[in-house]
């Protein structure tokens, strides 16, 4: 797209934010119709995407198109051993288990492993996932299924997303906060893993909740995490992003979305209808904002479509104010002495790769990856990058044996099939 032409949508975009704040302040009938859009208005360039689509695919057949790939998608599939935690205001958080296959671990440990390692068998690490904003468990599809049998993993859904409860604390009115989400990781951990090592793994939200973990947890750090990962995340400054827009553009959007978002939240029912009414233009956003490769497998892009749009208005809403006051810098010094690693797209438009070079500058030890033609989902985009680099990491910190295979499940092609 042109910078003209980016322009001039940005420009709608603006506008659309400006109406649907006036809209929220004299009436919600007149601002149904554009509440849906006003949440994704930080993506206007997608909107000529979408248009450019109307223009050369018939309606009906874009609709055949989703009903298809919502049928055929094997993603998401991969269930554990469930279990819910209870959180310190009452939520319920839900988790899965997948146990280490005690067929598998004896191939792969042998000779190798006791020079490596100096033990009969391998360190009983268990690996937590914690995944991003308006997704769900099942964003971690790829490593999820490449690790399977190799290591213990927990696998969890964030209050308010997939199969967790809605948040107690909300419900009273109660702004979550990142310190919440450290302190529900905690609760996961004292359910899921209540002894031995921890490897913790988390994406944009859940890196955020990591580290909300070491500021509050410091000796839980200190004693049982032999190793992090931190994939397209932010230690804080958030509200400098600019999500790839122009400067004006962007400064109306901080200015007036706050509160278009408080307001959505409030009249959930009707932002849901006018949501569902564009949602042409949403899968349009989602899919600029998530990836940033021409070549995404079709499936990739509606399994990604549907985590977020599982994720109500109203908890969308209620997140968007703690990323602006998100500032876990200091946190990071609990993780200097063990293995990390701090992995990026460099198209990332939500937490642009300078944030993961930020941290990567304060734990000098730290593997940085930064993945070319990736965006912020790029666990889903590449994933063949991201399942590497978290096996040579499990390596290191003896969760993995050097000698164990981890399954390839690195293609993103509709025809894979779950492991």
């Amino acid at each position: 797209m042109s910078e003209s032409s980016a322009e001039v949508v940005a420009n709608a975009a603006t506008a659309a934010v400006a109406a649907s704040a006036a809209g929220a302040a004299g009436g919600w009938r007149r601002a149904t119709g554009i509440a849906g859009v006003a949440i994704g208005v930080v993506a206007a360039g997608a909107a000529a995407g979408v248009a450019l689509e109307r223009m050369t695919v018939g309606r009906g057949m874009r609709q055949k198109a989703r009903l298809a790939l919502d049928s055929a998608g094997p993603y998401g599939s991969l269930r554990g051993m469930p279990g819910k935690a209870s959180a310190d205001d009452g939520t319920e958080l839900y988790y899965e288990v997948d146990d280490l296959d005690p067929e598998a671990a004896p191939a792969a440990i042998g000779p190798r492993r006791r020079r490596l390692f100096g033990r009969k068998a391998p360190a009983p690490v268990t690996v937590v996932f914690s995944h991003g904003y308006c997704l769900n468990q099942d964003s971690w599809h790829f490593q999820r299924a490449a690790l399977r049998g190799v290591v213990r993993t927990v696998h969890w859904d964030q209050r308010s997303h997939g199969r967790s409860g809605r948040g107690v604390a909300q419900g009273r009115d109660e702004p979550i906060t990142i310190e919440q989400l450290g302190r529900d990781l905690k609760a996961v951990i004292d359910a899921a893993a209540p002894e031995g090592p921890i490897v913790l793994v988390g994406h944009s939200m859940g890196g955020m909740t990591v580290m909300a973990l070491a500021d509050q947890y410091p000796e839980l750090i200190r004693e049982r995490v032999v190793g992090v990962a931190f994939v397209g995340t932010s230690s804080g400054r958030l509200g400098e992003v600019n999500y790839g827009l122009p400067v004006a553009g962007v400064n109306v959007v901080r200015r007036v979305l706050p509160g278009v978002l408080k307001a959505m939240g409030q009249r959930a029912d009707l932002v849901e209808k006018g949501r569902r009414a564009t949602a042409e233009l949403f899968a349009g956003i989602i899919k600029r904002y998530s990836f940033a490769s021409r070549d995404v497998d079709p499936a990739i892009a509606r399994f990604a479509e549907r985590m977020i749009e599982s994720t109500p208005i109203d908890v969308v809403a209620e997140y968007y104010p703690a990323f602006n006051d998100h500032d876990k810098t200091e946190a990071l010094a609990h993780f200097a002495d063990i293995p990390v690693l701090v992995l990026a797209g460099v198209q990332d438009l939500v937490t642009p790769s300078e944030h993961s070079e930020a941290i990567a500058d304060l734990l000098p030890d730290a593997e940085l990856v930064l993945v070319p033609d990736a965006g912020h989902l790029v666990m889903l985009e590449h994933p063949e990058v991201v399942t590497d680099r978290l096996a040579d990491l499990l390596t290191r910190t003896g969760a993995v044996p050097a000698g164990a295979t981890v399954k390839g499940y690195g293609s993103t092609s509709s025809t894979a099939q779950p492991g």
